[in-house]
């Protein structure tokens, strides 16, 4: 199948969602990777690119998440009106990204001149663990910067011949606070987030004249990793969350189960939709003067200097 044409279908907005859009089709036949697109910040990206008429490619690592994925295409395909295609490929392995990028051109290249545009990169797919320094381990130090840094590397790599050549193309990195706070335990995840926020400055360079680079840093958001957070954990980081002014918790807005628990988090996590929120605005035309930046997503868990 070809690539998406330009047409202006209606489609359903964000709004009532917690998410972006607005029924604004800004990225009408654009196309869009967005790795660990599955669940999370990456599903709640790819509903909102879909949205504003983008394409995507959505990547997934197991054979549990096969069937959440195609189901997340086949609803993005009927509400907005593009084209999904759900890839499974291992961000962590030497060849996964490579092979990501080999499905989006076997599904997406122009069936005349064979060519491919990838309009929008969000590397979003991570792993995290806490480990103290006397526990860390050279197999966990591995399997985190695989995911975290060589994967959004080689995916770079891989699509870099098929990035636009007119600076319309966007490239997303998802960091963390964890980067920068230097919070117990965090100091392999933190280290990858920090690679990765280094590579977004260098690849807004060197990609200036194919398209913007830029990173989001999210604080806690309420998605599948956060669940599995313990008690203890959220206590630890409940000082920083009562410091970030729209963490405040509003019992009449928020879903009850953060209610519940914002005595011992301090307050509350980002919803997926409102990273998601941030990671498509720096995927439209109106950021095209903003590269190479580390955006503060988290709700003023941390500011920007």
């Amino acid at each position: 199948m070809s690539r998406p044409e330009h047409t202006r279908t209606a489609s359903t907005n964000l709004l009532g969602r917690g998410g972006g859009g607005g029924g604004q089709r800004v990225l009408d036949g654009k196309l869009a990777i967005v790795t660990g697109g599955s669940r999370g910040i990456g599903a709640a990206t790819c509903e909102n690119l879909a949205s504003k008429g983008c394409s995507l490619i959505i990547n997934f690592t197991s054979d549990g998440s096969a069937g959440k994925t195609q189901k997340l295409a086949d609803q993005l395909q009927t509400n907005h009106g593009v084209q999904c295609l759900p890839v499974q490929a291992d961000m962590g392995t030497e060849n996964g990204p490579a092979h990501l990028v080999d499905m989006a051109r076997n599904r997406f290249s122009h069936p005349k001149t064979g060519k491919l545009q990838l309009d929008i990169v969000v590397n979003n797919a991570g792993v995290a663990s806490k480990s103290a320094l006397q526990d860390c381990t050279s197999e966990e130090f591995a399997r985190l910067y695989n995911v975290n840094v060589r994967g959004p590397l080689l995916l770079m790599k891989a699509a870099m011949p098929y990035l636009p050549h007119d600076r319309s193309g966007r490239v997303v990195n998802v960091s963390s606070v964890s980067s920068s706070l230097g919070f117990e335990e965090d100091g392999m995840y933190g280290g990858t987030k920090a690679a990765l926020e280094a590579m977004t400055r260098t690849w807004a360079r060197e990609l200036s004249e194919r398209c913007t680079v830029n990173a989001v840093n999210p604080g806690p958001v309420a998605t599948d990793m956060y669940g599995a957070t313990s008690r203890e954990f959220q206590e630890k980081m409940s000082h920083w969350t009562k410091n970030a002014p729209l963490a405040a918790i509003r019992p009449e807005v928020d879903r009850a189960d953060l209610v519940e628990n914002a005595d011992v988090a301090g307050g509350r996590p980002a919803y997926d939709t409102e990273i998601a929120g941030v990671i498509a605005m720096l995927c439209t035309p109106d950021s095209s003067w903003c590269t190479g930046s580390v955006i503060c997503a988290n709700g003023g868990f941390k500011f920007s200097l």
